[in-house]
């Protein structure tokens, strides 16, 4: 059950008018009262002889009744009340009995006060009421509504418990402005996937990601295709932008623009700034493993994959507001992913990244700049361009994939500690997206692997047992028992060819995070240790003239992770619903 209070109003009759009204695209089906401050209220809808003007002269009269200059400038009160989306319908009765708790719980009308505010709850959808309310007591006197919008979180948690209801998580004011019924059912109309809001924020955050200057920002937002208006100070200066879509237009034919606060709190202008202001010192693109260039997709990839490895231990361990950052980040980093992955992977992967969005935020603020390595991985997914679904492009990607849903996992852990109950669902979802994601693109670097490892002679594979026993004794059964210890077994071949201890590096993977309780241990082993070796990822094999000496045992600090975390598939903590 999802409350709204909105903006106060100063005219009784227009919102009633909206009320009782056809909708902006005639969704407005029977309204009429199902609960009132006085049960002979009139109800238009149902009462013939009843009108608005009626019901809005009843409701004002408090108003009314004291002189001009103390009447409250604002005195519309207006909550919607809707109900989840998996719900079942509830009976007029039922919606009256919560509308009454409503007004009770936020103040308009305390229980046993027959003094309270007057107000009406009209339905006019299966789904959600609007109760209104004037906002002067029978009593001459002002309503206590401090904190009116938590309270009524908080009665809706309890009727959903009462009633049997979806338990939904109480908001913490951080999280984007859900769209309207209006823009819903005009989605629909229009045959739109999302509503305008949400395909302008994801536009917009696509065009956030990695960007280090304004010129960047709103260059790549009009390449995307949206309108642009700036709002300028006087002096010149820019103080904030709003977008809309072409094709969405208003009754009168034009656009319906956007500010970039109304799509995301962070992403209004100043909170934008924040990011570009700690880049200055960001850190520069290097060369990679095999034979990608430094700006290949698959070289950035490789780049992501490290430094969400090194993120996760940052999340894990780190201040509040360093991981705050790195988390914000990480949003980012599945933007650009999403972005310019092949097409058996985008669609998962665009909705994992639209999934975090709402675990990106949270109340404790983001110290930007601790977060430099996970936005130049974004600036440089973003920058290589398109991946191809095969090759080292694919398997990179798989590899990234993989490290992502560690570190989206540690922020799901993060938030649940906190008790961010809304952001830790949100990433837990997103997880799942990632997982759905990571089976198509891992499927055939792991299947040659596989087929690789089952080539090995008879003695190395003993040999390889041997090794494995005595670097991971608690894990060696579990792995050699699943499908994956093939691939594994190639990879740590791979590895010991190129002059690495297979043994440390083993010991160093499993050290580094927990793995007992992975579905598929072998899985992330070969990523893990594929990227400590600097192996190629799609299993051409090693480089001509590379030289390898051993840095498997040193491992830097900052990439040691511990919280433990089921493989694809888990459901982190925080998964309220």
């Amino acid at each position: 059950m999802i409350p709204r209070v909105h903006k106060r109003g100063s005219h009784t009759f227009g919102l009633l008018n909206y009320l009782y009204g056809k909708g902006t695209h005639e969704e407005h089906v029977d309204a009429h009262l199902v609960a009132a401050w006085d049960s002979f209220a009139p109800d238009p809808g149902r009462d013939s002889q009843a009108t608005k003007r009626q019901l809005q002269q009843l409701l004002d009269q408090p108003v009314q009744a004291l002189a001009e200059s103390r009447r409250p400038a604002k005195h519309v009160w207006h909550l919607s009340v809707r109900a989840a989306p998996d719900d079942p319908v509830l009976s007029d009765e039922q919606w009256g009995e919560i509308a009454r708790r409503m007004v009770a719980a936020t103040g308009i009308a305390p229980a046993a006060d027959e003094s309270g505010c007057r107000w009406a709850a009209v339905r006019h959808a299966d789904d959600h009421i609007h109760i209104i309310a004037t906002l002067v007591r029978e009593d001459g006197r002002r309503p206590r509504l401090n904190n009116d919008a938590k309270r009524s979180q908080a009665e809706a948690r309890l009727i959903e418990a009462e009633y049997g209801l979806k338990q939904l998580s109480t908001g913490d004011g951080t999280a984007a402005q859900r769209p309207t019924s209006a823009e819903r059912h005009k989605a629909r109309r229009q045959g739109r996937e999302r509503t305008a809001r949400e395909e302008l924020r994801e536009s917009v955050r696509g065009a956030v990601t990695g960007a280090r200057s304004e010129e960047e920002f709103f260059g790549r937002l009009a390449a995307a295709g949206l309108l642009i208006r700036k709002r300028k100070a006087p002096s010149g200066d820019l103080l904030g932008y709003k977008v809309a879509l072409p094709d969405d237009r208003n009754k009168d034919g034009e656009p319906v623009f956007y500010p970039g606060a109304r799509l995301a709190p962070d992403l209004s202008l100043p909170r934008i700034r924040e990011r570009w202001s700690a880049d200055s010192d960001q850190i520069s693109s290097t060369d990679t493993p095999g034979s990608a260039s430094p700006n290949s997709p698959s070289a950035a990839r490789r780049r992501t994959a490290t430094a969400a490895w090194v993120a996760i231990g940052v999340v894990e361990h780190g201040d509040d507001a360093v991981a705050a950052a790195y988390i914000a980040a990480t949003g980012e980093v599945l933007d650009a992913l999403a972005q310019t992955s092949a097409a058996h992977t985008r669609s998962e992967l665009r909705e994992a990244a639209f999934a975090f969005e709402r675990a990106s935020r949270s109340h404790v603020r983001a110290v930007r700049g601790h977060d430099r390595a996970l936005r130049q991985a974004a600036r440089d997914l973003v920058h290589a361009g398109p991946a191809l679904g095969r090759g080292e492009d694919g398997a990179t990607t798989a590899m990234a994939i993989d490290m992502l849903f560690f570190l989206i996992a540690a922020a799901a852990h993060w938030h649940a500690r906190k008790g961010h109950a809304q952001q830790a669902e949100a990433a837990t979802r997103a997880a799942e997206h990632l997982g759905n994601a990571y089976q198509p693109a891992a499927a055939q670097p792991l299947g040659v692997l596989y087929q690789r490892g089952r080539r090995l002679s008879r003695p190395v594979l003993q040999r390889q047992t041997v090794l494995l026993r005595d670097a991971l004794p608690r894990l060696a059964e579990q792995i050699l028992a699943e499908p994956g210890w093939y691939a594994l077994a190639a990879t740590i071949s791979e590895a010991e060819a190129a002059g690495h201890d297979p043994a440390a590096l083993l010991s160093d993977a499993a050290e580094s995070r927990e793995l007992g309780t992975a579905e598929s241990v072998s899985d992330v082993l070969v990523w893990r240790l594929r990227r400590r070796a600097d192996l190629p990822a799609d299993a051409t094999g090693i480089p001509k003239n590379r030289t390898v000496k051993n840095p498997a045992t040193v491992r830097p600090a900052t990439a040691r992770a511990t919280t433990s975390g089921r493989r694809f598939g888990e459901r982190a903590p925080g998964h309220t619903r």
